[in-house]
């Protein structure tokens, strides 16, 4: 019996060794790096392989939507646009072709791709005690102007609608401003790195002066080293800034994918993408940042919707459910839900319609009593907006 059993042992134990050996060179084959100019690219089907999932190509100039989107993976060819399971990114550097096949950065794949697609794998995600709210501008800095309040005030009051909201499910919340004042940049990010175990979440509304028509929702997290923001149109020795990294880059883009899916999903609005910018306030933070950007003030419409009260407090409810999702990787390890998943849990109602010209004259009550009315600015005040966070200037 006892000769059985250590052949048995010896032979299960061999098939132990066979199994392992196979696995580890089948992890090392795993990725075939092409090296183009010096820089490391993966293809397409490599990605889609190691993955297990299918990924698409599609033409240049291609326009894809959450309705068509069939794969997890959607690139766009000559392109930095790609839909990561059902919602709009932006790689750091466009998909490029060679000898037929389609690639795609390391950079990416590691810093983009990976962190949404298996955001339950990033080490130390969803390890959350704080949350550090940043209502952006405040005091003199007004922020985007439109004929219903200033962008500070928004942002203000969304963050007091998302507070008890996350008090209630056992964080702790900080408020970089409860009123309106303006605290430097520097001093918010480092309100974030002294909480203990926290995330910082910066919230804004957009503006424009190219595009008066341009709505829709987008958040950033910081740029990796050696790559150009997203909204870096050339390649330059200036947009590949060789300044430091974030340590907790994997975590901010998880960061970002579960609030922004949950935006997505909540509220129907346009989907601008998942996006990379040195914002002084990503770049000074120490922990998992991101800067939220909830519509923009500089369209009609949008404008309308988020003056109203109710409309903020759908904003501040999707914005608290994705930080939870967050949370829940560090404690369920688990793949997160997606835009297509809170879709079909809420049956999202059509997008109300959209008030007509004169019917909303002042900005709701909820604003008024935050700010008062004779803070409130005229029609004229708000006809010149200012450019776009995205196209300002980064404070050194």
């Amino acid at each position: 019996m006892i000769i059985t059993v250590k052949r048995w042992f010896a032979v299960a134990l061999l098939t132990i060794c066979i199994t392992l050996a196979r696995t580890v060179a089948w992890a090392a084959d795993d990725w075939q790096v092409i090296k183009i100019n010096g820089h490391d690219y993966l293809s397409v089907d490599n990605i889609a392989r190691f993955y297990r999932s299918p990924a698409d190509v599609a033409p240049s100039g291609a326009k894809i939507r959450l309705e068509t989107v069939k794969n997890p993976l959607e690139f766009v060819r000559d392109s930095r646009e790609v839909m990561i399971n059902g919602a709009r990114c932006w790689l750091c550097f466009p998909l490029v072709e060679q000898n037929g096949k389609f690639l795609v950065s390391r950079t990416d794949v590691a810093k983009t791709i990976e962190p949404q697609l298996r955001p339950h794998r990033v080490p130390n995600a969803g390890k959350v005690e704080t949350v550090v709210l940043d209502p952006g501008h405040g005091g003199h800095d007004r922020g985007a102007v439109c004929r219903y309040g200033y962008e500070k005030d928004f942002a203000l009051d969304v963050a007091r609608k998302l507070r008890p909201l996350l008090q209630a499910k056992g964080l702790r919340v900080i408020m970089t401003r409860e009123g309106d004042y303006f605290v430097p940049l520097e001093v918010r990010a480092q309100i974030a790195n002294a909480a203990r175990n926290s995330i910082f979440v910066s919230i804004h509304f957009n503006a424009t002066d190219r595009d008066p028509n341009a709505t829709g929702f987008e958040i950033f997290s910081f740029t990796p080293r050696g790559a150009p923001s997203t909204s870096d149109n050339w390649l330059t020795p200036t947009a590949l800034s060789m300044q430091a990294g974030s340590e907790v880059d994997a975590q901010s883009m998880a960061l970002s994918a579960c609030i922004y899916h949950s935006l997505l999903g909540h509220i129907p609005e346009f989907d601008r993408g998942i996006k990379r910018a040195r914002f002084a306030v990503l770049r000074l933070t120490r922990v998992p940042a991101v800067l939220v950007e909830g519509g923009f003030l500089t369209e009609r419409g949008e404008s309308q919707l988020i003056a109203k009260k109710d409309w903020r407090s759908k904003l501040a409810q999707a914005i608290g459910v994705g930080i939870d999702s967050y949370r829940a990787l560090g404690i369920k390890k688990q793949p997160p839900m997606l835009v297509a998943d809170y879709r079909r849990q809420t049956k999202l109602e059509p997008t109300e319609p959209v008030i007509q010209e004169g019917e909303l004259k002042e900005a709701d009550l909820s604003l008024m009593n935050l700010v008062g009315k004779s803070g409130l600015p005229s029609p004229q005040q708000a006809s010149t907006p200012r450019p776009s966070l995205e196209s300002a200037v980064i404070v050194p």
